[in-house]
């Protein structure tokens, strides 16, 4: 089939009954729920972006495999112009969203895609695992599949490891063997999306100890899948709010779950990965599925950040207050680290690296740069919107106020702007900075940078390690073995 309409996406939504949980309810009917129908026509939009002639020929390419019309997420990346190739679907997906929907159809598209084509490593602990990620990569490039993730166990009892957890299925892990696959029970999260995606791939971050044989596991699953049981969290908005109101949390909200699995069964040919804790834990680093698809958060941070940093701009172009210095000093400081993560994206695609297959992975260190930046320059982009905006962000009006003819003359005398900025121009910027800022959709979004690749800390801390074992500090013994010229008659 090759690339397929947002009016297909959408009757794929409407023919599947997943198991959703959410605010007590069991939602029947995924597509008419308030909270995920926009979030779905937001979607469908970017699969019609496919079939734009604005945009195909960017986005899309022809498989050589199959002659059909693919996505650029599953494109082997083979070259500079390759990498180029995927860096225009991740900026047109994240311009659509403004950056604000980690969980667009490309970020695990390129993660399947990162394994099948490291499928080699799989080969050498299981010769089925290889071809079956192999084929299902076919499968979901062949019917342009929207997929989500959950890689992370519950937050239990973070000093014990999975096998040593009071209950032996809090976390995900192998019941049995039957003929026709794997049992499995427990619970992962964070499963961005997961109600109205198609597919659910399962993996894990390394750190697998001895005795976590059952939960070393990698497979994938239709999200409806019997037995399969969506805990989604509370929503951040109700669905019906106006848009002039929340222009952002109305559009965007991407609802995240915790997936419960009901001794599910796993066809043999949907397993990737199963009871080997080595395997395990060289995932990440032998498959690419840690640097490939950071190419697309780094775009997509780039697009959010730079919105962020445009939208604390135009608050404080609206009330004038730009003219003073702090202020100014501020929005220098936002554009600067926009431009920073720009240039950073840059060197990592022109200082790629090339695997023993031929593929090639942008830079490592500065991807891996701009994981460690995000979670320190997007919060401090919100703390500036809320800085410039002050007590104008709690006191904006409603779109309902300005269609009540009774106070229509205070509505444009209190609430203008500047000179040229009419009321309403001032207060739909201002809703719009809330959203971003105040609202629980913006302190999401919050959350979910500052955690978005783990703890920081913990992330950095690795960043130093395996940078020091590359790294020879060589200018440091440059310096101390300077040759001494007073002494050096020579040079006299």
């Amino acid at each position: 089939m090759g690339i397929r309409t947002g009016a297909q996406y959408i009757e794929a939504v409407k023919s599947r009954q997943p198991e959703v949980w959410m605010s007590g309810r069991k939602i029947t009917n995924v597509f008419e729920e308030p909270v995920f129908k926009r979030p779905i026509l937001e979607m469908a939009n970017l699969y019609d972006m496919q079939h734009d002639p604005k945009y195909q020929d960017q986005i899309t390419h022809i498989c050589e495999e199959t002659g059909e019309r693919v996505n650029n997420a599953f494109l082997v990346p083979r070259n500079y112009e390759d990498l180029q190739k995927r860096r225009a679907v991740f900026e047109v997906f994240a311009r659509a969203t403004f950056g604000l929907m980690g969980r667009t159809p490309d970020f695990l598209n390129v993660v399947v895609t990162s394994m099948y084509s490291n499928a080699d490593f799989l080969d050498k602990y299981n010769p089925d695992w290889a071809v079956n990620i192999k084929n299902y990569y076919r499968y979901i490039r062949d019917n342009d599949l929207f997929l989500t993730h959950a890689i992370i166990n519950p937050q239990n009892d973070r000093s014990k490891s999975s096998h040593e957890q009071n209950d032996m299925f809090t976390h995900l892990g192998a019941v049995k063997e039957t003929p026709e696959g794997l049992v499995v029970r427990g619970a992962k999260m964070l499963a961005t999306l997961a109600p109205i995606t198609d597919e659910v791939i399962i993996y894990s971050f390394p750190g697998f100890k001895p005795g976590d044989e059952r939960y070393a596991l990698a497979f994938a699953l239709p999200i409806d899948t019997p037995g399969l049981r969506m805990l989604c969290r509370e929503p951040m908005q109700d669905g019906t709010r106006p848009l002039f109101d929340h222009p952002l949390a109305s559009r965007f909200e991407e609802m995240d779950a915790v997936l419960v699995f009901d001794d599910v069964l796993v066809p043999w040919d949907r397993v990737f990965l199963y009871n080997n804790v080595e395997a395990a834990n060289l995932l990440y680093p032998k498959t690419g599925i840690a640097q490939q698809p950071a190419h697309q958060s780094g775009v997509r941070g780039l697009i959010k950040l730079q919105f962020a940093a445009e939208v604390a701009c135009r608050v404080a172009d609206s009330i004038g207050v730009d003219v003073f210095l702090n202020v100014q000093d501020q929005l220098g400081e936002l554009i600067q680290s926009v431009e920073t993560i720009r240039a950073l994206l840059r060197v990592a695609e022109h200082e790629f690296e090339t695997l023993p297959s031929g593929e090639v992975m942008p830079g490592g260190v500065s991807l891996e740069t701009i994981r460690g930046l995000m979670p320190t320059v997007y919060p401090r982009a919100i703390e500036v919107i809320q800085i410039i905006g002050a007590g104008g962000l709690l006191m904006s009006p409603t779109g309902a106020d300005f269609a009540a003819p009774e106070i229509a003359g205070d509505m444009e005398r209190y609430y203008l702007g500047r000179e040229g900025i009419s009321a309403e121009q001032r207060v739909k910027i201002f809703k719009l900075a809330w959203d971003l800022c105040g609202e629980a959709f913006g302190q999401r979004l919050l959350q979910y940078e500052r955690y978005y690749t783990g703890d920081p800390i913990r992330k950095r801390a690795i960043f130093y390690n395996q940078f020091k074992r590359n790294n020879t500090f060589s200018l440091v013994d440059e310096a101390l073995n300077l040759p001494d010229f007073v002494k050096d008659k020579t040079t006299v």
